[in-house]
């Protein structure tokens, strides 16, 4: 399994605490970044990261590079940590649900880059997390796993944002761990999950 991620450290810390303690029934040979700021955390868990850079009008190189990379470390799974960039079609196409995301809201509900503040506006009485495998739609892929935690009109953004962040790693890691037990199976964009 190789984790992408951005800048977000808490779904990365959290994967691979559970990584090293052997609650994932997988191996992590990579963690890849478009940022250079969670390198400690890799080299601390003694896992090899690689910076590649997503500039603008030039994505094709940055995906190229991906996919040339997973093919040699022969990874079957890409879990998105918070990896804030959008997943090219050919990424897609040659990782057929076998990538996963993690999305800070309970889909369809605020799907996009900001939706703790878009649940504030709203004034919406729970927030949730949804891991969802990637589609071509943004943040329409079949859902794996979700849950919710109630807030009040008494939460700030800011409160929002940490209750959010706890809920991202349990749900992320569930489904995570979902798809490497073998309990999924997507059909017409849901996902049926055997317990």
């Amino acid at each position: 399994m190789a984790i992408f991620v951005s800048k977000y450290d808490h779904c990365l810390y959290d994967l691979l605490g559970r990584y090293k303690s052997g609650e994932l029934n997988a191996q992590i040979p990579l963690i890849v970044s478009n940022h250079k700021v969670l390198k400690p955390i890799a080299e601390s868990f003694d896992i090899p990261f690689y910076h590649i850079p997503v500039i603008k009008g030039r994505e094709a190189e940055a995906e190229a590079t991906h996919l040339e990379l997973l093919k040699e470390k022969e990874i079957d799974v890409v879990a998105l940590a918070r990896y804030m960039q959008i997943i090219p079609e050919n990424f897609i196409k040659a990782f057929p649900n076998h990538i996963i995301n993690i999305h800070h809201s309970f889909l369809p509900a605020f799907a996009g880059a900001k939706p703790y503040h878009s649940a504030y506006k709203r004034g919406v009485k729970i927030i949730g997390a949804t891991c969802h495998y990637v589609t071509e739609e943004l943040d329409a892929g079949p859902i794996i796993e979700q849950d919710i935690t109630r807030i009040s009109h008494s939460h700030s953004i800011k409160d929002l944002i940490l209750k959010g962040r706890d809920l991202e790693k349990i749900v992320f890691a569930r489904g995570i761990k979902l798809h490497l037990d073998r309990k999924t199976l997507v059909y017409n964009n849901k996902t049926i999950i055997f317990v």
